[in-house]
């Protein structure tokens, strides 16, 4: 639905973001200022035990210093509590004691209908319920101990039974007054194409409710008790609330087990999340009786950024596996993957936790390998590679396989992971052993006078953190500039560790003014000292001349702009270098362009000065130059 305008920066206005975000931290009293609304805490996204998030109830704003999470109290809620965009939207209004904005006519109807539909399914549910106490549902009693599930397990899966009867869930939802229309709709019932009469879908089963995220019934799962019957679980048909694909068995509950900090473990059926569920894994979910789907995985991403995939220890249990490696591979971003638990063979979870306990488990969860490492195996096991021609070969599978990662960092890195494993197998690559002599030649030996410099032993980031000092200084210098450059601050990748001290205690004092440096005296004295005493500091313009905001404004608006620039170059320029190592032939072509566009990228960006950009795109071409020569030696 369309939010109307301003109805947000509303919510945002009376629900202050620490109010929001207290739930989950535990706020330091020493650096924390409530009258200011400025709050610090050890974050809730990574394990930490030093407070480097930081929120600002004026800016209504959060940012750790550590991993970098940032976003305003809508975000919190989303990637916190795993809630989608409107569930974090009705959760802040209630917060705020404001009323969800009219949706329009056919939106209304539309919820309409599906409200009808899951109440519907709440009384099947009921039916269901009472079913299972009955004498006709003895075999299912019997079936339900056997498979270990108590009284409690019962009642918090709300498991039921449907009779053997033609129509009993139907008649019995007709006598409570439900059109037989909406028990259709609903999925409980169909009609007979033979002789137009209604018959339940689920007979002679143990029902299981499935529900979505919000915790709505949205269709039912049966397990069949005949050995003969055709299918051993029927599931809901497609309906306006249901839809297999999009769907995930226990997701709801799994959602807070994993908010509360526990793993999201992807399992094959209904009972082995119920097993999982019994041994203390709360985040067990399942596919409801297909392959995942796509759908299915960034629904999945939605509740943790890496699921662990416990994968039955069979040939099937490996085959789903790799299907869903290969589903995976275009989707995956940097931070958001799989893991994979590779059970013993023949075992499921259930199995598992019968025979060996919650503990060998738990074991299996916690060194759950990463997805790499299953696309390695799929490529080499079983594989006789003692030639040079099957060795290209699995290269080129490989390199087919990486290059789907749309992602470039992280293809990147499954670039530098495969190359390790390549050279763990077959010994250390040719290229480092025949590099040709005009690369072996150092450069000349820096004079005694310049030995100890950053320069002279080739540090490429020494421009970097000069840019840094400058950036620094200015602010110090023009503490008015300081709350305008608050942004560009917090996301200031320091490369000195004093640089990043003086970073995070101008952040703390935005709006000291003119005690802005008494401040930072007071909590980082050395880093202040040092900073001033570096001569290119001292030089600047903005540094020499205090008086002069515009001047200073403009020299940190250039600054920031090509310190940015620069570090995306240069990161280009390491996925190349990454990619020339573990991805030759055409994967070359390919990022050598990439490092190239960044480099135009980066000239349209610079604010002044373009001669220094220019200079900077000359040595990344001669290091591209040169990666090239490495690897098409016939050029040369």
């Amino acid at each position: 639905m369309s939010l109307p305008p301003g109805f947000l920066d509303e919510l945002r206005d009376r629900v202050p973001i620490s109010r929001v975000i207290g739930r989950k931290v535990q706020w330091d009293a020493r650096k924390s200022n409530a009258a200011k609304g400025d709050w610090w805490a050890p974050c809730p996204f990574h394990q930490e035990k030093t407070p480097s998030f930081h929120v600002d109830d004026g800016k209504g704003f959060y940012y750790c210093f550590g991993c970098h999470a940032k976003g305003d109290a809508l975000t919190f809620l989303r990637e916190a509590d795993g809630m989608s965009f409107m569930e974090a939207v009705e959760a802040l209004a209630a917060e705020a004691g404001v009323e969800m904005p009219a949706r329009d006519p056919r939106a209304a109807e539309k919820a309409d209908r599906a409200s009808r539909l899951a109440e519907v399914l709440e009384q099947a549910n009921r039916y269901y319920r009472l079913q299972f106490s009955t004498a006709a549902a003895a075999h299912a009693r019997d079936y339900a101990a056997r498979r270990g599930l108590d009284e409690a397990t019962l009642e918090r899966f709300e498991i039921g039974f449907a009779p053997d009867a033609r129509a009993g869930a139907f008649a019995h939802l007709r006598d409570a007054g439900v059109a037989a229309e909406l028990i259709d709709a609903a999925g409980i019932s169909a009609v007979s194409e033979r002789d137009g009469s209604r018959y339940d879908r689920l007979r002679n089963r143990l029902t299981f409710p499935i529900r979505d995220l919000r915790g709505r019934l949205i269709g039912f799962g049966g397990r069949a008790l005949n050995p003969n019957d055709h299918a051993k679980y029927l599931n809901s048909p497609e309906t306006a609330l249901f839809d297999k694909g999009r769907s995930l068995y226990n997701a709801s509950r799994a959602r807070e087990a994993v908010a509360r900090g526990g793993a999201l473990v992807v399992v094959e059926g209904y009972m082995d999340v119920i097993a999982l569920t019994r041994a203390g894994f709360g985040g067990a979910v399942a596919p409801l009786g297909t392959a995942i789907t796509e759908d299915q995985l960034r629904l999945l991403w939605r509740l943790s950024p890496e699921p662990v995939v416990a994968l039955d220890g069979d040939a099937a249990g490996l085959r789903a596996g790799l299907r869903l490696m290969d589903l995976a591979l275009p989707l995956m971003e940097a931070g958001q993957g799989l893991r994979f638990a590779l059970l013993p063979a023949g075992q499921d979870p259930d199995d598992l936790l019968r025979g060996a306990g919650p503990a060998a488990m738990q074991s299996l969860v916690e060194t759950a390998v990463p997805m790499v490492q299953l696309l390695w195996r799929r490529e080499t096991e079983g594989q006789v590679l003692d030639s040079p021609e099957r060795r290209a070969a699995l290269d080129k599978r490989l390199r087919a396989a990486i290059l789907r990662i749309r992602d470039a960092s992280l293809r990147s890195h499954y670039g530098a992971e495969i190359a390790r494993l390549r050279n763990e197998l077959f010994g250390r690559p040719r290229r480092e052993a025949g590099r040709g002599p005009h690369l072996a030649r150092g450069p000349a030996a820096p004079l005694p006078a310049t030995r100890g410099t950053a320069l002279a032993v080739g540090d490429e980031t020494v421009e970097d953190r000069l840019r840094e000092a400058v950036i620094l200084a200015t602010l110090i210098t023009h503490p008015d500039l300081l709350p305008r450059f608050e942004q560009e601050l917090e996301t200031l990748e320091c490369l000195h560790p004093e640089h990043a001290t003086l970073r995070d205690v101008l952040l703390r004092h935005l709006n000291a003014g003119e005690d802005l440096r008494a401040a930072v005296r007071a909590e980082a004295p050395a880093a202040l000292e040092n900073l001033f005493s570096q001569r290119h500091v001292n030089r600047a313009p903005p540094v020499c001349k205090p008086e002069d905001s515009l001047l200073a404004m403009a020299c940190l608006e250039d600054e920031v702009s090509l310190l940015a620039a620069r570090r995306a170059i240069r990161r280009e320029v390491q996925d190349a270098m990454q990619d020339i190592v573990a991805l030759p032939d055409e994967s070359l072509t390919w990022r050598l362009g990439q490092a190239a566009e960044a480099v135009h990228r980066a000239a349209r960006t610079r604010v002044a000065d373009a001669n220094d950009l220019d200079e900077d795109r000359e040595a990344l071409l001669r290091i591209l130059e040169q990666a090239g020569e490495v690897c098409n030696p016939k050029k040369r």
